[in-house]
């Protein structure tokens, strides 16, 4: 099936008299006719649901269904996109550990690593996206567990090199961990390209609407844990009877035990509802993800060709530095979101954005409508002005998340909150 096709009708398979609509199982317990069964579902010996805060039949079908349209061997749904990128990371990661992460990602995940995984004492080192394989080797160590980047950075812009962090962490056996949020499946399937582990925070694009808050991790199943790094996958679970994940589960080693180990202790799993009203989201992510390419290009190209505007940074502008990667990578668009800088710095950025009239002002992005938000003072505050610089970010950066409204409105918006910021 096309990925349009994929989005209606991956993951639930009505039958005969079933309903059309994916049903919501508003259940935290699942009933059985003997001990024996629950045992052996405790056991991992037999599929089945145990409890709500490990499995449940209506997120699973949304697991199934962005599984698929990853190309995934199956997929592990969180109650938010941090908590995803949480359990992804210490399902192979313990105390002593170490991996590497590019320097243009999202805020909330750099104080994940550099702070609160520092409790864990899990170390992480920030690279330049651009690093050479040489330069990216000569981080590596012999504690290193992964190397994480994002497809598209938020809000950089910045395009991840795929293929080259791909080489560089398989030559060390360490798998390549991808945050896809952005681009969606629709737009670029990392797996294609050389990663192992994808995450997403599901409240954007995949969602669409702002209505639900979620996260999820996708396995490729193309990673091979049995290499002598990863012991926590080979070597018998004492809390599963010596359940030995890649002996027992083979492709789906690292999806089973971040489920069936971190999950369970955790609890951190979505309600049915909220995989319901995601897979609503799901179901146009396909048809969305064209307009928002369509309508942020020409968005793009109008503030590139405005004297107020300093600089953009959206990789399907012919002059961007990700241009051609942009090409490889996201040959269909790049995506809804940019961000750009006015002259004048943050007070220019902060007159122009409280203007706007259509666009919302909002701690958000990847939404239906179009929305505004001045990085340095909400999703990157904690950041010092030298983490700014890393994340590309400077103190006038806005980042636009252009909507699914009539062009010419969302320009004519743009339009008069550049004249009243001039104009103040």
């Amino acid at each position: 099936m096309k990925m349009e096709t994929k989005c209606l009708h991956e993951g639930y398979d009505p039958q005969n008299g079933a309903p059309q609509a994916m049903p919501i199982y508003q259940s935290t317990t699942y009933r059985y006719q003997s001990t024996e069964h629950i045992g052996q579902l405790f056991d991992l010996a037999v599929e089945g649901h145990m409890y709500s805060r490990i499995s449940n039949p209506s997120v699973e079908m949304v697991e199934k269904k962005i599984a698929a349209l990853e190309g995934g061997i199956g997929a592990l749904c969180t109650t938010s996109g941090q908590a995803a990128l949480l359990i992804s990371i210490l399902n192979i990661c313990s105390a002593g550990d170490h991996f590497l992460s590019v320097s243009t990602i999202y805020g909330g995940s750099i104080n994940l690593f550099s702070v609160t995984l520092k409790r864990f004492g899990i170390a992480c080192t920030f690279i330049d996206t651009n690093a050479t394989l040489e330069e990216i080797g000569a981080q590596i160590r012999p504690n290193t567990r992964l190397i994480f980047g994002e497809t598209l950075a938020n809000p950089a812009l910045t395009v991840f090199d795929i293929e080259k962090f791909a080489q560089a962490a398989h030559s060390h056996n360490i798998p390549l961990v991808v945050d896809n949020t952005f681009a969606t499946p629709v737009l670029c399937r990392p797996f294609e390209f050389g990663a192992d582990i994808v995450v997403h925070s599901t409240s954007k694009y995949m969602d669409g609407h702002a209505i639900q808050l979620g996260g999820v991790i996708v396995d490729s199943g193309n990673f091979n844990w049995d290499n002598g790094k990863f012991p926590e996958l080979v070597e018998p679970d004492a809390s599963y009877h010596g359940v030995r994940y890649t002996h027992d589960f083979g492709k789906a080693a690292y999806i089973t035990k971040a489920r069936v180990q971190l999950m369970r202790d955790f609890g951190a799993y979505p309600t049915a509802i909220n995989a319901f009203l995601l897979n609503l989201g799901l179901e146009t992510l396909a048809v969305r993800m064209e307009r928002y390419c369509k309508n942020a290009q020409t968005v793009a190209e109008f503030l590139a060709a405005d004297s107020r505007v300093e600089s953009v940074h959206y990789p399907g502008l012919a002059g961007d530095p990700y241009h051609k990667m942009a090409k490889k990578y996201l040959p269909d668009g790049c995506s809804g979101v940019m961000s750009f800088s006015l002259k004048g710095g943050r007070e220019s950025a902060i007159r122009f954005m409280d203007s706007l009239k259509l666009a919302s002002n909002v701690v958000h992005v990847a939404d239906i409508r179009t929305c505004v938000l001045h990085p340095a003072s909400a999703t990157h505050r904690q950041l010092t002005d030298e983490q700014l610089v890393a994340a590309g970010i400077t103190p006038g950066m806005i980042r636009l998340s252009v909507g699914l409204e009539h062009v010419d409105d969302i320009l004519e918006d743009i339009q008069q909150a550049l004249e009243k910021a001039e104009n103040l």
